[in-house]
Formats: C-alpha cells, sequence, structure tokens
C-alpha cells in the first residue's frame, strides 16, 4: 500500500495527541486516588492495593483483546480499529474533568480498568503495524523509534502541562485533548492495513521519499516476502495453539517474545513501586513525580528522535537491544539504592539507553512475519507484555506494601525495587544468548556455503 509522508504525519500526530492526554494526569492521579482512599495520609496501602488490582485486571484483558484487535486490522484496516482504543479513552477522563469527590473517584477507577483493557498496546501495537505497512524493513527500526519518539514527545508535553495546571483543569483539559484524537483521526488519517512493505520499494517509504527527489516508480523487493505463519485456510479468529505455532516458530519470534515478557515484568514491577516508594522515602509530591516524569520523557524522547535513528543503521535492532536492557539495569539499580532525594533524578536519566527496547523489539518482530500478519504479530508481543503486567502487580503490590509498611522486618523500602530489577537482568541475559545463537548460525551458514 502507498502513502505519502503526509500519511505518517497524520498517524504521528494522532500518536502525540493520544499520548499527550493519557500522561497529562499521571501527576495528579497519587494525589487523587490518596485524597479520596487515605485523605491527610502519605502511605496507604489500600491505595496500592487498589493500583495492583487495577493493573492486574487491566492486563489480563488487554492479554486476550490486544492479539484480537491486531488480527482483526490486518483484514478491516489499521483506523478502524485504532478508533476502539481512541474512544474510550475518553470515558475516565471525562468523569474525573466533572468532580473529584470519592464517588466520582470509583466511577472513574472502573472506567479506567474498561479503558485499560482496550487501550494498553493496542494503539501502541496497531501503530506499530501501521508504520511497518509503509516502511521497509531495513528501516523499521529507525521509524519506530521515531514513532516511539512521539510518544515520548506527548509525555513531554502532557507532563509539562500538568506541572502548571490545577488537578481539576488538568483532567478537563486531557478530556478535550482525546476527544480532538478521537475526531482527527476518524477525519484525517488515511487507511492502511493488510500490505506491508519490502525493502528497495520507495515508493511506499516516507522516510525515502522525504530525502529524495525522484519521482520514479519503486524499485522491486531485494528481499523474499515472508510467507505467513498462521493457517491460511482459517476464515476466523486463529486459535491458541495457532498463536503459540506463530510465537515459537523461529528463534527471532520465541526470544523477542521472552524478552519481552521479563521486561514488561519488570517495568511493571518498577512502575506499582516507584511512585509510593519516593512518596513515603522522600515525601515527592505531585510536582516531584512530574518533575522525575519529565525528565524520563525528555531522555526518551531525545533517544528515540535522534540518537536510535541514527545509530540503528549502523548497530542493528540486536545491538542496540542489548544496550538498551543494559541502561535498563542501572536505572531500576539506581533506584533501588537512592540515596537522597535526587538520585532518582539521575537515574531517570538513563532512559536515554532504555528507550532502545522496546522499538528494537518491535523491529526485530516485524522483519520476521509476512506483510499479512504485521497487525497479529504486534498484537501478541503488545499481549504478552499485558501477561507480565498482570503478574507485575500481582508480585510487586503485595511486595511495595510490606517493603513500606512500619512493620516490616527491615528498614529498605527500594527493596520492591530492586527486585523488579532483577527480571530486566534477565531479559538482558537472554538477549546475550539471542545475540550469541543467531551469530553461531550465521558463521555455520557461512562456513557451510564455502563448503558447497
Amino acid at each position: 500500500m502507498n502513502t505519502d509522508l503526509a500519511g505518517l504525519g497524520h498517524l504521528f500526530l494522532v500518536f502525540f495527541l493520544f499520548h499527550f492526554s493519557s500522561f497529562m494526569v499521571i501527576p495528579a492521579i497519587i494525589d487523587v486516588t490518596m485524597e479520596a482512599v487515605c485523605p491527610g495520609r502519605d502511605e496507604c496501602s489500600v491505595a496500592i492495593y487498589l493500583s495492583g488490582f487495577q493493573n492486574a485486571v487491566t492486563g489480563l484483558g488487554a492479554v486476550v483483546v490486544t492479539p484480537i484487535v491486531g488480527n482483526l486490522s490486518d483484514r478491516y484496516g489499521r483506523k478502524a480499529l485504532m478508533t476502539l482504543p481512541v474512544t474510550v479513552a475518553i470515558l475516565p477522563l471525562f468523569v474525573l474533568a466533572c468532580n473529584r469527590s470519592e464517588v466520582y473517584f470509583y466511577v472513574f477507577y472502573v472506567a479506567t480498568i474498561v479503558a485499560g483493557i482496550f487501550c494498553q498496546g493496542t494503539m501502541h501495537s496497531l501503530c506499530f503495524a501501521y508504520v511497518a505497512d509503509h516502511v521497509r524493513p531495513k528501516r523499521r527500526a529507525a521509524a519506530f523509534a521515531l514513532l516511539s519518539g512521539v510518544s515520548a514527545a506527548g509525555f513531554v508535553s502532557g507532563t509539562l502541562t500538568a506541572r502548571f495546571l490545577a488537578a481539576s483543569s488538568t483532567f478537563q483539559v486531557a478530556a478535550a485533548v482525546a476527544t480532538a484524537t478521537a475526531l482527527y483521526l476518524r477525519v484525517f488519517l488515511p487507511d492502511s492495513g493488510g500490505v506491508s512493505c519490502t525493502d528497495g520499494d520507495e515508493a511506499c517509504d516516507p522516510l525515502l521519499q522525504a530525502s529524495s527527489s525522484s519521482t520514479s516508480s519503486s524499485a522491486s523487493s531485494s528481499d523474499e516476502e515472508l510467507s505467513p505463519r498462521l493457517p491460511p485456510h482459517k476464515a476466523g479468529l486463529p486459535s491458541l495453539s495457532d498463536m503459540f505455532t506463530f510465537l515459537t516458530g523461529s528463534l527471532a519470534m520465541s526470544g523477542a517474545a521472552t524478552i519481552t515478557f521479563f521486561c514488561s515484568l519488570g517495568e511493571r514491577g518498577l512502575e506499582t513501586a516507584l511512585m509510593y516508594y519516593l512518596k513515603a522515602q522522600f515525601g515527592y509530591s505531585k510536582d516531584e513525580f512530574a518533575d522525575l516524569l519529565l525528565i524520563v520523557a525528555a531522555a526518551g524522547m531525545l533517544s528515540q528522535l535522534t540518537v536510535m535513528p541514527i545509530l540503528a543503521p549502523i548497530l542493528g535492532e540486536e545491538i542496540l537491544l542489548i544496550v538498551g536492557l543494559l541502561g535498563g539495569c542501572t536505572q531500576v539499580f539506581l533506584y533501588g539504592i537512592a540515596w537522597s532525594y535526587w538520585v532518582p533524578y539521575l537515574s531517570a536519566a538513563f532512559v536515554i539507553l532504555s528507550a532502545f527496547v522496546n522499538p528494537s523489539i518491535r523491529a526485530n518482530v516485524s522483519k520476521n512475519v509476512a506483510s499479512n500478519e504485521q497487525g497479529i504479530a504486534q498484537g501478541c508481543i503488545s499481549g504478552i507484555s499485558s501477561f507480565g503486567s498482570i503478574l507485575g502487580p500481582l508480585i510487586f503490590t503485595p511486595l511495595t506494601a510490606w517493603a513500606l509498611s512500619e512493620t516490616g522486618p527491615f528498614n529498605f523500602k527500594g527493596f520492591s525495587i530492586l527486585c523488579a530489577g532483577i527480571f530486566t537482568v534477565i531479559a538482558f541475559i537472554i538477549s546475550l544468548r539471542m545475540r550469541g545463537a543467531q551469530s553461531s548460525a550465521c558463521k555455520k551458514s557461512i562456513v557451510q556455503q564455502e563448503q558447497a
């Protein structure tokens, strides 16, 4: 499918506005939750358990929904399916835009769970598949990094906006932006789905079009199109056995799935514990949370918009994945042993490296599946990430509450965060083993060709 640069430009704007409205409210959520559940207190186990339950239920629903939505987008187009998460995301924002009383908070809580089931991972997987429809495989790592950078830009802009708005105004502005996003998507975004570009297809690569003045037709593909992995005779949705075969059919797919799972488990554990840990350890409030999130987002945006597009063609996504996981390990362990209020800010700077992880995994998956399976492939990866999001709260919610409790066996509030870092270390080790296995297979292939 062909498109012009404006096509991806509309996608980038939709993706930006979606994350702008989502991230704008995050710094205020902790204070709103604490005021509704445990007013006047800095520590509250009930709020932690509510957050953990929300994450677990949302992740469980997303495990089922995300691959299905991805599969449907391969048939009916990305735009139609993108409308679902963009529209559903409006509801919880609208609730707190009306009122922030205890009753409205619990309505918001339920609406957030429902919206999270349809939004967590779905929007990302559909947008990655949309980009894969139009960008050739060798440039997808850079293109995916740009898309992730747009998400980080929404994070930065939303967090900056929250820094200067009252909590009530924050939710009103976020609801208005989310509504505008849904309208913009329906009116301006060109549809896409089912066909993916191959190497050498310059006509449907906006990144090449932007740098080339040639108007000639695209060259023929230099790589053979991959065969579909799912059974072509099945008209309905793929079964669980089909999905399992799809994910385990190659070293690249199974490795990406495993790394995604452990990364998600570690990241969700960090997210579950971090803000409550910082509030208990250093007395962080809305403004400090906004500052920290701003550093995280700015570092991620800088990395994905500038650093990764430069390094991806040189190093490849496999090396960038290893570097990113190493940076993620450093980041988590610095959080866990923070000895002063400024150490979390230093730790956040390592996002410059850890931001390499997700685009690298997505690019590796994208180039290992057929053109009509981009949606379901990205949906499966998002589903696995959501599965990690289920286990993360189940493990780290009670662990965090225990570590922050005044009756704990030892005074080490960062214990649960260090435990989350263990899963990132496991993902790092797996990436090293995968790299070694791929290098050995490549050398073996070269030797066999020389002997032949």
